[in-house]
């Protein structure tokens, strides 16, 4: 049979961001892919080595705009680890509320995505309606729907109240019973579990070659969680359930991504009713020691690692980052291989892909 090449992107109604693809097909199945990056380079590691340390965090928290929180948070774990900083729990407790409700919103956005990717602009709108209180509470609670400023190095600048943490549990009651409304409807639309189900699959042996995190490692049988295996924050103090799933297709992502949306609504009422009193944060020194660290944490995305070397400065020597999109990039040709034209839509908007935050 004929072999023909189609091109996708770097501007296409599916891409929400300029990617490439180049599609080797055989009639409507998929032979080959090869993928290209690049198109939105920006530069953010080398210019972060002429700021400050403090300058850096409102550099680094435009690097995504869907969870911009945990990449500050990131950040300053790491500088405060070479500072040998002990942030006091409720800066801690806070700066994990935001972290919970970031996953919250972002698992919401990328059911939309999906939603509409593969015809269902209902479910698109119903998950796009229910995000925005999501957003309405991290507005509240920080002045930003998109970047809160909340991390400093040594805490937290925002506190919440008796009053305030009410309305947040009524808001977050009201967003559980939409949430599992949306996930009942996903459970039971025949067409939408039809355009998912075994569509796009990764194996076990798949993940663990390409280091695959996150959602779409779990939907594949990893019982890997950072929040649980390496806990940070007040992670350790929270009692933790790590979704799975062992199909790793579309389907199995989008049935983990639901399922922690509503373990993290749980985990967000815990950290409100057990909020300890206390300062939200400790002062941190302009010049950091000499000294090189890494720190990690469960981004929405999966695992998410800032690699910080200081000289002795006020502005670090080195700052690398590596996000959890990148390994899902180099496993997508193989995942590709053998999909029908007609499911690339479900299979790259089921990995999640945040060129943002993999470009840079």
């Amino acid at each position: 049979m004929t072999k023909m090449v189609i091109p996708i992107g770097p501007q296409h109604p599916l891409l929400k961001e300029p990617l490439f693809f180049q599609l080797t097909v055989t009639g409507e199945r998929i032979f080959d892919s090869t993928l290209r990056i690049g198109y939105v380079y920006r530069g953010i590691e080398r210019l972060a080595q002429e700021r400050s340390y403090v300058q850096n965090l409102h550099l680094l928290e435009r690097v995504c705009g869907i969870c911009s929180h945990i990449h500050t948070t990131v950040y300053c774990q790491g500088v405060e680890a070479l500072l040998e900083l002990e942030v006091p729990p409720r800066g801690l407790y806070l700066r994990t509320l935001l972290c919970e409700l970031e996953r919250i919103h972002s698992h919401l956005l990328w059911m939309g995505v999906l939603a509409e990717n593969v015809g269902f602009t209902t479910i698109f709108m119903y998950a796009w309606r229910d995000r925005e209180i999501v957003l309405d509470i991290m507005e509240e609670l920080s002045g930003g729907r998109v970047a809160h400023a909340v991390n400093v190095v040594g805490g937290v600048r925002i506190d919440v109240g008796e009053e305030q943490a009410a309305s947040i549990m009524e808001r977050l009651d009201q967003l559980q019973g939409k949430v599992e409304d949306l996930l009942d409807v996903v459970q039971h639309e025949r067409t939408f579990r039809a355009r998912t189900q075994g569509v796009g699959k990764m194996s076990l042996e798949q993940v663990r070659r390409h280091c695959v995190v996150g959602p779409v490692a779990r939907a594949a049988g990893l019982d890997v969680d950072l929040r649980r295996d390496a806990p940070y924050a007040a992670y350790g103090r929270l009692a933790l359930r790590v979704v799975t799933a062992q199909d790793g297709d579309v389907w199995a992502c989008t049935w983990v991504r639901m399922q922690e949306a509503l373990e993290s609504l749980r985990l967000c009422r815990q950290l409100l009713l057990e909020l300890p009193e206390g300062p939200l944060a400790v002062k941190a020194a302009r010049r950091v020691p000499a000294g090189q660290v890494v720190s990690r944490a469960e981004a929405p995305r999966g695992e998410l690692l800032y690699y910080i070397r200081s000289d002795g400065s006020d502005r670090p020597a080195r700052i690398k980052i590596r996000t959890p999109t990148l390994p899902v990039l180099s496993a997508l040709p193989e995942q590709l291989r053998g999909v029908h034209t007609a499911d690339v839509p479900a299979v790259l908007s089921g990995v999640d892909l945040c060129i943002a935050c993999a470009d840079r």
